[in-house]
C-alpha cells in the first residue's frame, strides 16, 4: 500500500507531537510505502532548523520513510491570526504539491488532526483530487482544549472552529484517537464511525536494571516541561518535601524555569533542579528515581499524558496530579497513586504513603507497571494491528 501522512510536525523536531508521527511513519514503513507531507522543521521555537532555511520545498528520506516539507509561515505568538495565518500558509502550499498527490494515488492519507485548519486543507485536496480513504489522527479536541486551557472564548471565532471539526470527522472513513475521550467525543458529533485507539506510546530501547529498592530519602523526579500547564512551580511552593522526608528533582526547560530556580534558592524544601537532558539521557535518569510525578493544572478533556506510557515502560511508579482518563489509567493499573488537578492536600498525602510503602508493597507497584507495559502499553502490537486493520480496509474495496 501507499500512505501519505500530513502533519504540520515532524522529526528532527522533538516533542510529543513531532515523536508521536515519526515513530508512525517509521513503524508503518517497515510495512507499506509511507511519505510525509510537513512543514521545513521550526517546533517549538518557530525558527527553521539550520539545514533548511533556503528554498520553498524540500524531499529527503529519513528513518526509511520519504518526506516532503513545505517553507510556510511560522509562529509561536498567542496572537489567533497570526497562528491561522501560519496554518493557512501550510494549506497554501500543500496547493502547489496537488499534482504530486493526483500523480502517487495514495491509498490512505493519514491526516494530523489538530492544527484544525491543516488538516481541513488535506481533506479538501484529498476529496477533489484522489480516491484515497482518509484516516483522522486525533490527538487534541480542538477547539474544545483551546477553551479549556482558556486561549479561546466561546463565539463566532469558536463556532466556526467547531465547525470545522466536524466537517473533518465528517470526511474520515477512519479516526485515530489517542485515548477513549477523545473516540467518545467524536462519536458523539458524528455518531458511528469506525475508529482505532491509538496512544501515544513510546518505543524504547533502555536495557539498565530498574532497582526494586527505594531511596532513603525517597527520590522523585519531575522531568517535562515547566510552563503553567504542569504547575511545577504551584507544586514547590504548596508541598513540603522535606517535611514528608522525600527528595524532589526536576529536569527540563519551560517558561517557568527562573521562577522554579529563584523558589528553590530561598526554600529549604528539599527541591533540586537537574537541568535539561536528552531524551534518551532523561529516561536513563528516570530509572533511577523511585517515583515520578506527573502533574496537570487543569483536567482537559481527551488528553492522556504520554509520560504515564513512558514511566510505565520504564518500571517507574507515578504519583498522578490530574483527572480524567490518565487518571483512570494509572487508577486501574494501579500504576501509583491519583489526586485531583490544584488538591495540593491529597496529593501531600499520596507521597507521604508512597515513601513509607514497605519494600513488598514497593515491589507490587513496580510489578503492576511491568506488566501494563507488556500487555497493555506494547507499541509494536498496536501499529501491528493498525496494519492489520489498513489492509483491511484495503482489501475490501
Amino acid at each position: 500500500m501507499k500512505v501519505l501522512i500530513v502533519s504540520n510536525y515532524l522529526y528532527p523536531e522533538t516533542g510529543a507531537a513531532p515523536n508521536r508521527i515519526t515513530q508512525m511513519a517509521e513503524e508503518l514503513s517497515k510495512h507499506h510505502q509511507v511519505t510525509v507531507s510537513t512543514a521545513f522543521p521550526n517546533y517549538p521555537t518557530g525558527k527553521v532548523f539550520p539545514g533548511y532555511t533556503s528554498g520553498l520545498f524540500k524531499k529527503e528520506n529519513i528513518k526509511g520513510f520519504n518526506v516532503r516539507r513545505y517553507r510556510t509561515y511560522n509562529s509561536i505568538s498567542k496572537n489567533p491570526i497570526k497562528r491561522v495565518i501560519s496554518m493557512l500558509s501550510f494549506g497554501v502550499m500543500m496547493f502547489f504539491d496537488i499534482p504530486h498527490l493526483y500523480k502517487e494515488k495514495y491509498d490512505f492519507i493519514i491526516v494530523q488532526n489538530s492544527p484544525l485548519l491543516v488538516s481541513c486543507f488535506a481533506i479538501f485536496y484529498a476529496k477533489i483530487f484522489t480516491s484515497s480513504k482518509i484516516v483522522l489522527n486525533v490527538s487534541d479536541l480542538w477547539p474544545l482544549s483551546a477553551l479549556e486551557l482558556g486561549a479561546i472564548k466561546k463565539g463566532l471565532f469558536y463556532s466556526l472552529l467547531e465547525k470545522i471539526e466536524l466537517l473533518n470527522y465528517r470526511n474520515a472513513c477512519l479516526i485515530l484517537g489517542q485515548s477513549n475521550e477523545i473516540l467518545n467525543h467524536v462519536q458523539h458529533k458524528v455518531g458511528d464511525k469506525q475508529n482505532f485507539l491509538y496512544r501515544n506510546i513510546p518505543i524504547l530501547n533502555i536495557r539498565e536494571e530498574k532497582s526494586i529498592h527505594k531511596h532513603t530519602p525517597v527520590k522523585i523526579v519531575y522531568a517535562g516541561l515547566l510552563g503553567v500547564a504542569q504547575g511545577i512551580l504551584d507544586i514547590c511552593k504548596a508541598i513540603d518535601f522535606k517535611k514528608l522526608g522525600v527528595e524532589f528533582h526536576i529536569y527540563g526547560k519551560g517558561n517557568e524555569l527562573k521562577e522554579i530556580q529563584d523558589y528553590i534558592s530561598i526554600s529549604d524544601k528539599c527541591i533540586h533542579y537537574k537541568g535539561s537532558l536528552s531524551s534518551d539521557e532523561i529516561r536513563i535518569a528516570l530509572m533511577k528515581y523511585d517515583y515520578s510525578l506527573v502533574p496537570l493544572k487543569s483536567r482537559i478533556y481527551g488528553a492522556v499524558p504520554s509520560k504515564i506510557f513512558e514511566l510505565t515502560l520504564l518500571n517507574v511508579p507515578i504519583i498522578f496530579c490530574g483527572g480524567g482518563e490518565g487518571a483512570e489509567i494509572v487508577d486501574k493499573e494501579k500504576l501509583g497513586f491519583v489526586s485531583e488537578p490544584g488538591d495540593f492536600k491529597k496529593l501531600s498525602e499520596n507521597i507521604e504513603v508512597a515513601a513509607n510503602l514497605s519494600d513488598q508493597e514497593y515491589k507490587e507497584l513496580l510489578n503492576n507497571c511491568e506488566e501494563a507495559g507488556r500487555t497493555k502499553f506494547d507499541f509494536s502490537r498496536q501499529i501491528q494491528n493498525l496494519v492489520l486493520l489498513l489492509e483491511t480496509m484495503h482489501n475490501s474495496k
